[in-house]
């Protein structure tokens, strides 16, 4: 029932924007029910895929089990993140070189855990702080 709390927090993150901000409101209901970032990224979709095995260990990329409508908000997310956050474009220049489609889903985990961050500690996201 804090929605309109909540919708205010998450418009303080660099990069969600109103449109991104409904639909995270509206898909994953209230955040608080996740119990970590891990918890929430299995269920949007940005954790690492994993085929294991006996000793056999493989990372597959990003997951296939996703909420694809959420995981393509946070990808966009992430893209707009990156100009408006000195601390993300940080982030994202210190890996290049690499697959740019891996750092941004890397940049997409990053704002995924702070939108997690911003809902349970109840307070606007403040450009600038490095982690």
């Amino acid at each position: 029932v804090h929605h309109k709390k909540d919708y205010m927090l998450l418009r303080s993150i660099p990069g969600i924007g109103g449109i991104v901000a409904c639909g995270i409101l509206c898909e994953l209901g209230d955040l608080r029910r996740f119990n970590n970032v891990k918890h929430l990224a299995g269920y949007v979709g940005l954790s690492p895929g994993v085929h294991q095995s006996g000793s056999n260990y493989k990372t597959l990329g990003i997951t296939p089990r996703a909420h694809r409508l959420i995981r393509s908000y946070f990808v966009e997310a992430a893209w707009q993140a990156i100009r408006a956050d000195p601390v993300m474009q940080a982030y994202y220049r210190k890996h290049q070189g690499r697959n740019v489609k891996s750092i941004i889903i890397k940049v997409a985990r990053k704002l995924l855990s702070r939108t997690l961050a911003v809902i349970k500690t109840e307070t606007p996201y403040c450009i600038g702080v490095l982690e």
